[in-house]
């Protein structure tokens, strides 16, 4: 087949693809393209294989941070740099990228089209896709670059000056703006625990990763009258919601640790221990970094639970995170302070909330809940079935949340799962990263055989559910 017919071919193909699939194949696009050049000499030894490439392309695109390699020793300097790109693609949001993207394929769309691309990337309104995509890059930029200067000037002093310490301040402040964990150190930034520069810039960075690039533009708009009601009520909520789940990750992790004895923040002094509550409190909303060694050993179970709930609740829309999202749980608090209340009608800060926004938080929240507790079922199966190292049900859900919610902490269960076992991950890494919704649309919108456009005015009889 001649090459332009094949491109007019694949260009027509691709005109025909919904928004969801589009982002789906694009992701699924990158990923091939990224493990194909990992598994190359020149950015890999002979230790990494096409499945470690495939394993470490799938987590690098989707701001995971799970891996089977070590990325300092098993990667070469042009491989490390291929993995920050990767990192920056899905952390930039791999949604936008795509969606900017298909302005370029699909020519003359109407407005109705551009609303549907402009709600892909969180913005709604009619606002163009190119503009948006600029300014998530310009604050992406500025900030990774302001947190690379102070990790290379006073943060990562121990290093030698040039271009070891260099590459090591860009690499971790990429990795930690985007949410996606990974360290040029087999033990994360572990040894940098009581290095108060190293944890307060890559705290920031999650955070500021996390919040969105709209919460973020707002707070930068309105930087000369920063005052709580000229800030909109997603900027609010997200801050609120961001700054109470900080501060009870933090004083969790410190109550389960002392009240159970666990072995994570033994042997510290109070400073030092509080400032590792509040990383690992902060990390595990996405992020990955870790500065303690988590095992079972060495967490207890309730801290275990909590670190997971904050893995499953995730970073805010828009943001460089996953999960279900914080405005997700405050819409479930509205609605259930509603019906305790008696009230028809779901009030978030004296604004009246959709009945859509409400049913979409639930929908979020249930079909993600059936998913990880699909991932770790086959994840039990697998491991009993092919007799391999036996762990338990708590290691496997775990790291099937870490997975799903792309945070990337691990308990040593990721490398000695079998390749099924990291296929499910990889599975679960990817649908978080997109949203479990859009890759439903996605896959319902293949099935249909038939679509119809114009809307069901179809009325039924209403009846009564006992709940």
């Amino acid at each position: 087949m001649p090459i332009p017919t094949a491109i007019h071919r694949t260009q027509a193909w691709y005109r025909r693809l919904t928004v969801p699939q589009f982002t789906v194949v694009t992701g699924l696009l990158v990923v091939a393209v990224g493990t194909l050049v990992l598994a190359t000499p020149l950015c890999s030894g002979p230790s990494v294989g096409l499945w470690e490439a495939f394993f470490t392309a799938a987590s690098a695109v989707t701001v995971t941070g799970l891996s089977v390699i070590d990325v300092g020793r098993d990667l070469t300097g042009f491989g490390q740099g291929v993995l920050a790109l990767m990192i920056l693609v899905g952390g930039l949001g791999l949604m936008a990228i795509t969606t900017f993207l298909q302005g370029f394929v699909v020519r003359g769309t109407a407005l109705r089209r551009r609303l549907d691309r402009g709600q892909t990337l969180d913005e709604f309104g009619v606002g163009g896709v190119g503009s948006t995509f600029r300014g998530i890059a310009l604050t992406a930029a500025v900030l990774i670059l302001l947190g690379a200067v102070v990790l290379y000037f006073y943060g990562f002093t121990d290093l030698p000056r040039g271009g070891g310490r260099l590459w090591a301040a860009l690499f971790h402040s990429i990795s930690a703006y985007n949410n996606a964990g990974f360290g040029l150190w087999h033990d994360s930034i572990e040894h940098y625990r009581t290095n108060k520069v190293v944890n307060g810039v890559v705290l920031l960075l999650i955070v500021l990763g996390g919040l969105g690039w709209r919460v973020t533009s707002d707070l930068w708009s309105n930087r000369k009258r920063l005052q709580r009601r000229n800030l909109s009520l997603h900027t609010r909520l997200v801050l609120r919601s961001s700054v109470i789940l900080i501060a009870v990750g933090t004083l969790g992790l410190l109550v389960t640790e002392s009240l159970t004895q666990g072995q994570l923040l033994t042997g510290m002094a109070w400073p030092e221990r509080l400032m590792s509550a509040l990383f690992e409190s902060v990390s595990s909303r996405t992020a990955g970094f870790t500065t303690v060694q988590l095992s079972l050993a060495s967490v207890s179970d309730s801290g275990l639970l909590l670190l997971m709930t904050l893995m499953f609740i995730g970073a805010s829309p828009g943001g460089t995170g996953g999960g279900i999202k914080t405005t997700t749980v405050v819409a479930l608090m509205a609605a259930t302070r509603s019906t305790l209340l008696g009230r028809e009608e779901v009030v978030i800060r004296n604004r009246e909330i959709s009945d859509k926004v409400v049913l979409r938080a639930v929908s979020i929240t249930v079909a993600s809940l059936m998913f990880v507790l699909g991932m770790a079922l086959l994840l039990a199966l697998s491991t009993n079935l092919k007799g391999d190292e036996p762990f338990t049900f708590l290691e496997l859900l775990f790291t099937c949340i870490s997975a799903f919610a792309t945070v990337g902490l691990d308990l040593g269960v990721t490398e000695k799962l079998s390749q099924f076992g990291q296929l499910v991950l990889v599975v679960g890494m990817f649908v978080g990263r997109l949203g479990i919704l859009l890759l439903l649309s996605a896959i319902w919108e293949t099935l249909k055989r038939e679509r119809n456009n114009r809307q069901n005015r179809i009325g039924f009889p209403r009846d009564d559910l006992y709940v």
